[in-house]
């Protein structure tokens, strides 16, 4: 029934009965009923639901506030949005102070352009500065040249005089045996200016040329070929040399050939003056064959002379020539410790004939013999030494006859027994050697007499000459009665008394002197002919050639970086090191020995034993060195007089004062591819007093690396490249090196500014010695009987390390040019020991230990890579060397000392297990 309505409603009311406005009001209820129940819903609901929850919120726990408004903390509790949050908050911190770094670098670029307008203006100011300054040296430079040439003479080189080739007004004296430098010697060839140039004939262009012994011929071409005065136009030589001996006699030639050949040399220009003819004898047997020719003006160098041909100040007695092509073997020469020996006294010869019965061939060919002959003492003496033999108050040696065939010799000479090998392990065992000179009074120096001269210095038997007319070599420029006795034949019976009495330390320098003199002179072919040489330009006052010093070859670097400041190096308390403002490089003074020889001086020079304040301490080639009159005259009136202000406190500390107020060194320091290290030495360098400039003498062949940029420390860094690697370029004395003074360090040493300073001032107190920081000192070892090398702490030292060391430049020439070539090919050997040599060697010349400054003793940089010092193998070698030095010295010439020099700024810190030195303040 109700489905049959609804179907007459939904068609239009028709049906049952036909009733549409049922239809139609119920229609219209059902739109109001929806429309209402809408409105409630979307009214009263969210009215409803919001009262619901704000009930809820009101709850006392605040915890279940779920749906209740929050604050922004609150909302940040939910993970997902603190991340969020904390995003935000940094990026606001960071806005806010980029903000104020922009502000603050607003700021600061205001400033900096107020800087830059300021320093331009300071710039400009500066500039005009330096204008009136440099005005103010030119004005200053020109009144000093006028003031020069007003208190001056002005001097000019003297014409060079070239004679003519014939010399045809040379004056002819009335006999050439009255030939002297005055009337034989052509002064006019030889100008002071000319450098002593020397012109030396080739003897194999000349028949007597072939007839010459082959040693002694190459050992002489070799010596002329490096000597510096050897020139090769004849046009302008001073002195014309020829070689003629020692001939073969087998093809000797006759005198007459010999003397037709002399007189055809080209510039023999007819009299041969201003010529030396040179007879160099290889054995004791060498005759006297140049007796008997005319020599004319020429001069005689040979070891065998009689007096009716030996001219005084002319000709000149030379040494044999032993070692014609080899050096000395310096282990074979026995010590010159223990002083005495053996045997008092030996004496091996026999005399094959007698006095008188010789004098007629003597007379046969020397015919202005004038005189009765002389008492023959050869008799009393033999019979005297016999007599103390035989007495046994001392082992002495004396034989007068050979045990087998002796040696060929001249009338009434002693002959040589044995061979040399046998006589020198006799004077070994000897104190003293006998040298009976020929019994004829004419022959004044016979080849037997030198030749057991030599070979009795050369094993440290000192001389003793029986015979005082007797010319030793070298007599006119060597004090001989400094290293050999020279006495009268007829004190014969005085002879064993005399050489009892002389004491132990006299011996010792006679023996010491003799070794000096048979080095210099007398052991090598170099040594003869540059004595030779030496004589006759002394003779005639020629000013000798400077030695040379080592050229620099510069390695490019690169430059600019700017040093650092090590607050190690620079803080120096209230010490000021120096003037405040850094004065540029300033070179010592060069004094060279021109023009101004005295004969004080040569004979001095020549004869003195060795020492730093002798010109010829070590080497027979005139030293002249660059540096030697001003080292020489750091006490003698060489150095310019100043003086210091005096002055205590702060006006001593900021000025050198002294008698050299004004004065730098130059820092030496040698390295091997470690740059690092070796910058970081050259920054600590930055700011030092008195530095003139720094020699890196880079001891590697691989190159620095292009890209290694130098420091700039205020002075020139000049890096020199060496031909090798060697310690011994350490010592070279570089043409770089302007100074006296030398500053040795390593490129790992750590030094402080104000100790540097502090060993500057005593090194200047004392020139002549090694002045540095640690002390080294040597041993004997008992057990072994030998030298040992000690680097532990002592109160006592005898060595200095070169590692931190100053000493003069002097040092350098002679240890790199005049010390022993066998030290150095040890040092290059080790690779170690330099060090240790150059203390013997300054030691040796000055008989002074050296001089430690502050307490120090060590001086590595904390962190540097390890050196070879820290090998095993290291302290080994340094045994090796020190008793190697030993033998070729002779003996050990390091000395012991105590002194130590302190500032009283300094304080001594030593562990607490040692004992506390003495110390000199």
């Amino acid at each position: 029934e109700l489905m049959t309505g609804y179907t007459m409603l939904r068609n239009g009311g028709v049906g049952n009965g036909g009733q549409p406005w049922v239809l139609r009001w119920s229609s219209r209820i059902r739109l109001t009923w929806l429309s209402f129940t809408l409105f409630v819903i979307l009214v009263f609901f969210p009215l409803i639901a919001h009262y619901y929850l704000t009930t809820i919120d009101d709850a006392d726990d605040a915890g279940k506030r779920i749906f209740g408004p929050r604050t922004g903390n609150e909302l940040c509790e939910v993970k997902h949005v603190q991340d969020l949050c904390r995003i935000r908050e940094s990026v606001s911190e960071e806005l806010l102070q980029l903000e104020a770094k922009r502000q603050e670098l607003n700021s600061e670029i205001a400033k900096l352009n107020l800087k830059i307008e300021a320093c331009k203006k300071s710039i400009e100011n500066a500039k005009q500065d330096l204008l009136q300054l440099k005005n103010v040296i030119s004005q200053t430079e020109h009144s000093y040249k006028e003031l020069m040439a007003q208190n001056q003479p002005k001097l000019s080189l003297p014409i060079r005089l070239l004679p003519d080739k014939d010399d045809a007004t040379f004056p002819l004296p009335k006999s050439n045996r009255n030939c002297r430098l005055h009337n034989c010697f052509d002064y006019s060839r030889c100008p002071l200016t000319s450098g002593f140039p020397v012109y030396v004939y080739n003897s194999d262009d000349y028949p007597f040329g072939s007839s010459l012994d082959p040693l002694i011929k190459q050992a002489f071409e070799a010596t002329v070929r490096t000597n510096v005065y050897v020139t090769e136009n004849a046009n302008i030589a001073c002195v014309y040399i020829i070689l003629v001996g020692e001939m073969q006699e087998p093809i000797m030639p006759k005198p007459t050939e010999l003397e037709q050949q002399l007189h055809s040399l080209p510039y023999w220009r007819t009299d041969g003056h201003n010529h030396l003819i040179i007879n160099l004898s290889r054995r004791s047997e060498t005759q006297n064959f140049i007796y008997n020719i005319s020599t004319g003006r020429a001069m005689i160098a040979q070891s065998t002379f009689y007096d009716a041909q030996y001219r005084p100040g002319f000709d000149i007695v030379v040494s044999p020539l032993v070692h014609a092509m080899s050096e000395p073997n310096f282990l074979e020469i026995p010590p010159q410790v223990p002083v005495k020996r053996k045997y008092l006294f030996s004496f091996q010869g026999e005399k094959i004939e007698s006095l008188r019965s010789s004098l007629q061939e003597v007379r046969s060919f020397e015919e202005e013999i004038e005189g009765n002959a002389p008492a023959d003492y050869d008799d009393r003496i033999i019979t005297t030494l016999k007599a103390v033999q035989d007495s046994k108050l001392d082992f002495v040696l004396v034989e007068f006859t050979c045990k087998n065939q002796p040696k060929a010799s001249l009338p009434t000479e002693w002959a040589l027994c044995g061979e040399r090998d046998d006589r020198l392990e006799l004077l070994k065992l000897s104190t003293f050697a006998l040298i009976i000179t020929p019994g004829d009074t004419h022959l004044v120096i016979s080849a037997g007499c030198t030749m057991r001269l030599f070979e009795a210095l050369e094993v440290g038997a000192i001389p003793v000459v029986l015979g005082e007319q007797v010319q030793l070599p070298y007599n006119d420029v060597i004090r001989w009665n400094e290293a050999a006795l020279i006495i009268p034949k007829p004190r014969i019976t005085e002879v064993h008394f005399l050489l009892r009495s002389i004491s132990d330390n006299d011996l010792l320098a006679m023996r010491r002197q003799g070794r000096f003199l048979w080095e210099t002179y007398f052991s090598t072919s170099d040594n003869v002919f540059s004595t030779v040489l030496a004589i006759i330009r002394t003779r005639i006052q020629i000013p000798a050639a400077p030695i040379r010093e080592e050229p620099a070859v510069e390695i490019p670097h690169r430059s600019g970086k700017a040093a650092g400041t090590d607050p190690n190096m620079a803080d120096n308390g209230d010490l000021d090191l120096g003037p405040v403002e850094t004065e540029p490089p300033y070179a010592s003074p060069k004094y060279l020995r021109n023009f101004t020889l005295t004969a004080m001086d040569i004979y001095r020079n020549w004869n003195s034993a060795p020492g730093p304040f002798h010109l010829f301490p070590y080497t027979p080639f005139d030293p002249v060195l660059p540096s030697e009159a001003k080292f020489l005259g750091s006490g003698t009136g060489f150095r310019p007089i100043g003086g210091g202000a005096g002055g205590s406190g702060k006006e001593f500390q900021a000025a050198l004062g002294g008698n050299v107020p004004r004065e730098q060194f130059t820092v030496v320091m040698l390295t091997y591819e470690r740059e690092e290290v070796l910058m970081n030495s050259l920054e600590r360098l930055n700011g030092l007093p008195y530095l003139n400039k720094v020699v890196v003498v880079w001891n590697s062949p691989k190159l620095p690396s292009e890209d290694l940029l130098w420091p700039d420390i205020g002075v020139p860094i000049m890096v020199v490249r060496t031909e090798k690697n060697s310690l011994n370029n350490r010592f070279l004395p570089w043409d770089e090196i302007e100074t006296e003074a030398i500053l040795s360090i390593d490129d790992d040493a750590h030094l402080r500014h104000d100790e540097i300073m502090f060993g500057f001032r005593v090194w200047r107190e004392a020139r002549d010695r090694i002045v540095g920081f640690p002390g080294r000192y040597h041993a004997w070892d008992i057990p072994h009987q030998s030298w040992l090398y000690n680097s532990n702490y002592s109160c006592e030292l005898s060595m200095v390390l070169t590692g931190a060391a100053f000493f003069h430049k002097y040092y350098a020439y002679l240890y790199s040019y005049v010390m022993p070539q066998a030290i150095r090919d040890m040092v290059d050997e080790y690779i170690n020991c330099e060090d240790i040599a150059m203390n013997f060697l300054v030691s040796h010349l000055t008989r002074k230990p050296p001089i430690k400054v502050t307490s120090r003793w060590t001086f590595r940089c904390p962190g540097c890579p390890q050196a070879l010092s820290h090998d095993d193998s290291h302290f080994h070698e340094r045994h090796k060397c020190i008793n190697f030095f030993v033998k070729v010295y002779g003996y050990m010439p390091l000395l012991y000392t105590q002194f130590r020099v302190d500032s009283v700024l300094f304080k001594t810190r030593l562990p607490h297990d040692k004992t506390k030195c003495f110390k000199f303040i």
